[in-house]
């Protein structure tokens, strides 16, 4: 080989999820002998790194949007940052045309963050809401968001094409894009594996604050009567907080994706958010669980109530949990889970750019 081409990933800094799931496609592009850059700070920068050590992190600052801590202000307030995230597009614009030449790209892979394309590389935008569900401005947000997804040479979805899917209309609207789409499958750090014995309940805590917060304060509190044991992840990669709870419970900042997929196997149930790539992970280890959607944020709480139609997971509202109510409902619920067998190579069919861009060894 004269030389390896170089791609760039940026997942958006919203919660963890958007890095979680680029993590199978950096795996990916490594054993394809690709080299591979990240970009990012702070939790997505501790993360990835902790997955794939040595591999260079180009700093980049996130998007930095506050959510509100109730329900009812949670989408005025991202309403009124959007000239904020428009100033943030804006940098990463000129961000991305000044270390084009001087880190040699050749493509980026940008997981939502709307500034990383440019006309001298190709340009892949990762998304899997089309359509952005709100109570209001529906129509207008969803022209704002083709404008800047047009701006790219593909969009990839990681969801199924077909019915029944994970994102329902949100990656299956009335209109597409202009630009080439491709639905990737079930994007996921996971490896189906055997299921182990039941050894403990796993609560998985992830998402921006304050919500983060206000929920691990209702579970903890819930918890200490709780006889059972529990591995709690408190989703703070990089934290070096502890809290001490009862022998019965393990609180943990942090867990690589090898040592989280054996912690969920092992889990009689898994508590967390209706996050996307949350659902993407459990649906791919076929493991039962129980959502709660971030109150206000209107993409998990359709996910919530979409997934829950298809008897995929039992999802409950932040303000009404009770722990020991829902896991008695679980335990009762129909579960069901998509068989993701045949979309197993929609990434590696994607990941070989046939079409457009041909990113090949040179």
């Amino acid at each position: 080989m004269i030389g390896r081409k170089r791609v760039l990933i940026a997942p958006l800094d919203w919660g963890l999820g958007h890095a979680t799931r680029c993590i199978p496609i950096i795996r990916e592009l490594l054993s394809r002998g690709y080299e591979v850059l990240i970009a990012g700070e702070g939790t997505i920068k501790f993360l990835l790194q902790k997955e794939f050590p040595g591999i260079e992190c180009l700093p980049l600052k996130g998007y930095d949007i506050e959510y509100a801590r109730s329900k009812a202000w949670f989408l005025p307030r991202i309403l009124m940052q959007i000239p904020k995230l428009l100033i943030s597009i804006k940098k990463e614009k000129k961000w991305l045309e000044k270390i084009i030449e001087k880190n040699k790209i050749d493509i980026v892979i940008s997981d939502n963050r709307f500034g990383l394309n440019n006309k001298k590389i190709y340009s892949i935008f990762i998304t899997h809401q089309l359509f952005i569900k709100t109570p209001l401005m529906e129509e207008w947000l969803q022209k704002l968001n083709y404008r800047f997804i047009n701006q790219f040479d593909e969009c990839w979805i990681p969801d199924i094409q077909e019915k029944p899917n994970l994102a329902g209309k949100l990656s299956h609207p009335e209109k597409l894009p202009t630009i080439p789409i491709r639905y990737i499958g079930c994007l996921s750090r996971f490896t189906p594996t055997p299921a182990l014995l039941e050894k403990h309940l796993l609560i998985l805590l992830s998402g921006p604050e304050p919500q983060r917060s206000l929920l691990e304060k209702k579970l903890l509190a819930q918890l200490k009567n709780f006889s059972s044991p529990v591995l709690l992840v408190r989703g703070l990669p990089g934290n070096s907080d502890s809290i001490e709870m009862g022998p019965q419970i393990t609180c943990i900042n942090h867990l690589p994706a090898q040592v989280l997929q054996k912690a969920v196997i092992e889990a009689s149930f898994v508590i967390a958010r209706s996050g996307y790539s949350t659902i993407m992970d459990l649906m791919k280890l076929k493991k039962k669980s129980i959502l709660i959607p971030t109150p206000g944020q209107t993409e998990q709480e359709y996910l919530a109530e979409h997934i829950m139609q298809q008897n995929f997971a039992f999802t409950i509202e932040q303000q009404n949990f009770d722990l020991q109510k829902a896991l008695s409902a679980a335990q009762s619920f129909p579960y069901s889970f998509l068989p993701l067998n045949e979309n197993v190579d929609l990434l590696k069919e994607a990941l070989s750019f046939k079409h457009g861009f041909a990113l090949s060894l040179v």
